[in-house]
């Protein structure tokens, strides 16, 4: 149940090889925002083997403190491992919120910790905010299939759980001059309460690309009007050093695969250009992308509504419109 001894907000700060991920800075930026409307400091909880130096980076990008343990069981993500460390951390410490990164680690820790802790869990959100009334966290994410967005709140236990979509955020630029606090925390995991243990690593290059890493994306939608259509944004992705993105519509029609699929069921980006070639600008596809630094539109239709977003628009047959701008840039 909630107590006024539940306080702060805490980031489970992910590592791989000794790497932050990339959505770890984003929630300590949004972790600062939501801390500083409910007067409190933020958090980081960092496991691992040799990841002092990652303290300081997590301090840089606006933890007040970080919680370390370095221990070679932590070297590489384990379930056990990582549930029974943290889990014992959140009862002794008790904060008042935690954000968990909705990566692949992510989505099998935070619903682990809620259990054992006794708590809700809100997963996949892609707002954050406090109710000025309650100061109670409003956690927003899609559902109904990304047809609409839900809000929910946790008014009875904490801490207030939720794990967020990589990418929904813009972390801060690092900040060496900030100063933290680093708490060294003794590991408690026994060996024996590990049920899984790690033989072997073997590493495959994905077969898919990242879309939430490209710095350009050429998007398509159901305007493209056939499959063939990406052969055409290929080519402009190609003479961009771009990557193949698309919404759901064209992924719902199968003509190309779900990993490029930008939106509420999809995926979340902010590349430095966004091309939206025969993109209406649905609602759902809007909240994967808006945060693009520069977007531009190219689509028949002057009604539609990615041009309310697009710093630039083209009006017209993209048939048309593409070769011309492969011609241009070719030209540069």
């Amino acid at each position: 149940m909630i107590t006024k001894e539940n306080q702060g907000v805490w980031v489970f700060a992910e590592q791989r090889d000794n790497q932050i991920q990339p959505v770890v800075f984003e929630l300590l930026a949004k972790s600062k925002e939501i801390a500083s409307l409910l007067n409190t400091d933020v958090t980081a909880i960092l496991l691992g083997k040799d990841v002092n130096n990652l303290a300081n980076k997590l301090v840089a990008y606006g933890a007040d403190k970080v919680l370390l343990t370095d221990n070679p069981i932590f070297r590489t993500y384990n379930t056990d491992a990582y549930t029974i460390q943290i889990a014992h951390l959140l009862k002794e410490h008790k904060p008042e919120v935690v954000f968990i990164g909705a990566t692949h680690n992510g989505r099998d820790l935070a619903p682990r910790l809620a259990a054992i802790v006794d708590t809700g869990l809100t997963a996949d959100c892609t707002q954050l905010d406090v109710d000025e009334e309650t100061s109670k966290l409003l956690m927003t994410r899609p559902a109904f299939g990304g047809n609409l967005m839900a809000t929910i709140i946790c008014p009875e236990h904490n801490p207030q759980m939720a794990t967020v979509r990589p990418g929904v955020f813009i972390p801060e630029e690092e900040d060496l001059s900030r100063k933290g606090e680093i708490i060294k925390i003794d590991n408690i995991v026994k060996p024996e309460q590990i049920l899984v243990k790690i033989v072997e690593e073997i590493k495959e290059k994905a077969a898919a690309v990242d879309i939430t890493e490209a710095s350009v994306l050429v998007a398509g939608g159901r305007g493209l009007g056939k499959a063939e259509g990406f052969d055409l944004l290929q080519q402009l992705a190609d003479v961009l050093d771009g990557t193949l993105a698309a919404s759901r519509a064209a992924v719902d029609e199968a003509w190309i695969g779900h990993s490029h699929q930008v939106g509420q069921t999809g995926k979340t980006v902010q590349p430095d250009l966004y091309i939206a070639v025969g993109i209406s600008g649905a609602i759902q596809h809007l909240a994967g992308m808006s945060n693009a630094r520069t977007i531009i539109a190219i689509n028949k239709d002057p009604e539609a509504a990615i041009f309310k977003v697009a710093h630039y628009g083209i009006v017209g047959d993209y048939n048309l419109v593409i070769p011309e701008l492969i011609k241009a840039i070719k030209n540069i």
